[in-house]
C-alpha cells in the first residue's frame, strides 16, 4: 500500500466539500419559518395547531417530572410550562425549523418578540442546556435559579429511570443541533 499523495488528498478534500455542500443546500432548503400564535405543551414544545415544534438547544423537565427545591418537593415539569407560557405573554412566535424528529415534531430555534425561548429558559433555570447555551446553563446553576434552586435529575436521565425514550433522535443529533444554532447566529 502506497502513502497517500497531494492529488489523493487533494480529491479527497474535493469529495468532502462537495458532499458538505449539498447537504448545507439540501438543509436550507428544507428550512422554513413559522410563524403563529402557539398553545405551551410543556417546557420545551409548542402547538401551533398544524403541528408540534420542540425547541432546540435545551431541555426541559418533563411535564410529570417533581424537583427538591431544599424545602419541599414540587412539580418543576408543570412550572417549567407555566414559565415558557409567561416568556411567551400571548404574542405570536417566529420559528426557524431544519427537520423533524422521531415524534414528528418540528426542530427549531423560536423567539417571541427580540427573546430566544430556549436560550431564556436555560438562562433562568427551568431548562438545561442540550446543545447549546452551556453559559447560559453555567450562570443559572451558578445563581441558583429555577431548578438549580435545590436537586433534581436531569430530563434526559429523568425520562431514562422511567424507560421513557429519550427526546434526541441520536448521537450526532446535539452536534448537529449546536452547529445549526452557531449557523443561524
Amino acid at each position: 500500500m502506497r502513502p497517500l499523495g497531494l492529488r489523493d488528498l487533494a480529491l479527497t478534500a474535493g469529495m468532502f466539500l462537495i458532499l458538505g455542500a449539498l447537504a448545507w443546500h439540501f438543509e436550507q432548503r428544507a428550512a422554513h419559518e413559522i410563524v403563529s400564535t402557539v398553545r405551551v405543551i410543556d417546557g420545551d414544545t409548542l402547538d401551533t395547531g398544524d403541528g408540534r415544534i420542540r425547541l432546540v438547544g435545551m431541555d426541559a423537565p418533563e411535564l410529570d417530572q417533581t424537583c427538591d427545591n431544599g424545602f419541599a418537593i414540587y412539580e418543576c415539569g408543570r412550572e417549567a410550562r407555566e414559565r415558557l407560557r409567561q416568556l411567551i405573554g400571548g404574542r405570536e412566535v417566529t420559528c426557524a425549523t431544519r427537520r423533524k424528529d422521531r415524534y414528528d415534531r418540528f426542530l427549531a430555534t423560536c423567539h417571541a418578540g427580540d427573546v430566544n425561548l430556549a436560550a431564556r429558559m436555560v438562562e433562568t433555570g427551568w431548562a438545561v442546556a442540550s446543545g447549546d447555551y452551556d453559559l447560559a446553563e453555567l450562570r443559572a446553576r451558578t445563581a441558583g435559579r429555577g431548578i438549580w434552586a435545590g436537586k433534581f435529575e436531569r430530563p434526559n436521565e429523568w425520562r431514562a429511570t422511567r424507560g421513557m425514550v429519550s427526546e434526541d433522535g441520536g448521537m450526532l443529533d446535539p452536534v448537529l443541533d449546536r452547529l445549526r444554532l452557531w449557523l443561524d447566529r
